[in-house]
């Protein structure tokens, strides 16, 4: 790489946000795809992130943007080296405005950070991933992330009024605006939200923000089986509810669960439901009380009723403790975040039984059951083994194709990155695809920005 050009950035930026030896941190994300980077850059501002890129452009340099590095697909790994541009020190929530319900944050900024600063303005940022805690505003946008809120609430985009943009060629770009409507041209926000680092690095982003609801009230429910479990969840919908959010597990997950932490108090059974409802406290509390009677009608084993903010999250530690707790089986989850029509959870969980059967493999199944996006996960001894590897692909051959014959999708929240590359032609259309490669041309014709991803 061009020593001239990272001297001009050193020169510009100053010489601590510059890192030409970098080590493993700044080379993949939670997937195992490495890429060694020739340098990492920490701009500090817009026009700072605008200068790294003009000055790659210039010099034929690619750039990786990067956030927080908590993504599942390898979509920040810098495959053909280059520039990374990470932005750890754009991390500042700009404005929160509780008159026009915006929040104003540049893309470092945590997203459990920025809940718990609207919250204590009675406001309500709803997306809400599960690892909300490490991951950042800009990664969130990059891949559109979701959460269990989304069933009522809706994902990222649904939240981004406007962003601040640099392209490849290292001109910005404003998109949207603050006010709550805006019909003015195409949509660029929505172009770039989940673009996952291809089209674009977002330096700044209007959020749109909601009164803080005054109650909520979560339940947890046993179930016989994941198959029993399911149809509850459509016995709640007929019923006329919409939770906030709505979860559910299987018995390898909530198994590892128990073993994980032995001292919470998992209901009993082989399946778990988790759902929540918020609003005004009377309504909140009825709910409550009929989603009870509900569940129980529907084969419930037990039903746990949360009213308290000390108790629901209570709760709702025990979501988010799955993903850690398949980790520690010792196996290597292969983590796939697929996503099949309301109608088919139950399709997908009987199916999901009869790919272990056939594979061998242990799967695991829990995630958003409220809007059908499931995390399957395989789960997958001896990784390193060239027999099992060619095992585990055509699990994952089959578990895709089948979503696939459903109208469902191969990715709800991670985006494709490398993980899902060797699926994209099979999920996505020519036409579409054509329609992708014709935008990446059109902004980012040298192919500088995220190279070597799914466009």
């Amino acid at each position: 790489m061009s020593l001239k050009t990272i001297k001009k950035i050193r020169a510009k930026l100053g010489a601590a946000t510059v890192i030409t030896d970098p080590g493993a941190e700044y080379s993949s994300d939670k997937w195992f795809a490495r890429g060694v980077p020739d340098a990492v850059v920490f701009p500090s501002s817009t026009e700072e992130t605008a200068f790294v890129m003009r000055e790659a452009a210039r010099a034929g340099i690619s750039v990786t943007p990067r956030g927080a590095g908590y993504g599942y697909v390898g979509g920040c790994t810098p495959l053909e080296g280059g520039i990374v541009i990470c932005m750890d020190r754009m991390n500042r929530i700009l404005e929160i405005n509780g008159r026009d319900f915006v929040a104003v944050v540049q893309p470092g900024v945590i997203t459990g950070q920025l809940q718990e600063a609207v919250r204590a303005q009675n406001l309500f940022y709803p997306p809400d991933p599960a690892s909300l805690k490490d991951c950042s505003i800009g990664g969130n946008i990059a891949t559109n992330a979701g959460g269990p809120r989304c069933l009522k609430y809706g994902v990222t985009r649904h939240y981004i009024l406007g962003l601040t943009v640099v392209l490849p060629d290292g001109s910005i770009v404003p998109c949207g605006g603050r006010t709550h409507k805006n019909k003015t041209g195409f949509d660029l926000v929505g172009l770039f939200t989940g673009s996952e680092g291809l089209l674009g690095i977002v330096t700044e982003a209007n959020l749109r923000l909601l009164p803080l609801p005054p109650a909520r009230a979560s339940l947890s429910a046993g179930f016989s089986s994941i198959e029993v479990a399911a149809e509850a969840i459509q016995a709640v919908f007929a019923a006329g509810f919409l939770p906030a959010a709505l979860e559910i597990a299987d018995a390898f997950t909530l198994n590892a669960a128990r073993a994980y932490n032995p001292k919470a108090k998992f209901p009993p059974g082989d399946a778990q439901i988790i759902m929540e409802v918020d609003g005004q406290k009377a309504s909140v509390r009825s709910e409550a009380s009929a989603l009870e009677k509900i569940l129980q009608k529907a084969g419930a084993l037990g039903v746990q009723k949360a009213t308290t903010e000390k108790a629901c999250d209570a709760i709702w530690g025990l979501r988010r403790v799955y993903s850690q707790s398949l980790k520690a089986t010792g196996l290597k989850k292969l983590n796939e975040d697929i996503v099949v029509p309301r109608g088919r959870l139950v399709d997908l969980m009987k199916f999901a039984a009869r790919l272990q059967k056939k594979s061998g493999f242990p799967i695991a199944c829990f995630g958003h059951a409220g809007d059908g996006n499931i995390h399957v996960n395989i789960m997958v001894g001896d990784a390193e083994n060239l027999a099992v590897q060619k095992k585990s692909r055509a699990a994952l051959d089959a578990l895709f194709s089948q979503v696939l014959d459903w109208n469902g999708a191969i990715t709800g929240e991670h985006g494709i990155g490398i993980a899902k590359k060797p699926w994209w032609n099979q999920a996505v259309p020519p036409s579409t695809r054509n329609l992708h490669r014709v935008l990446k041309e059109a902004i980012d014709p040298s192919r500088l920005l995220n190279p070597g991803k799914f466009v």
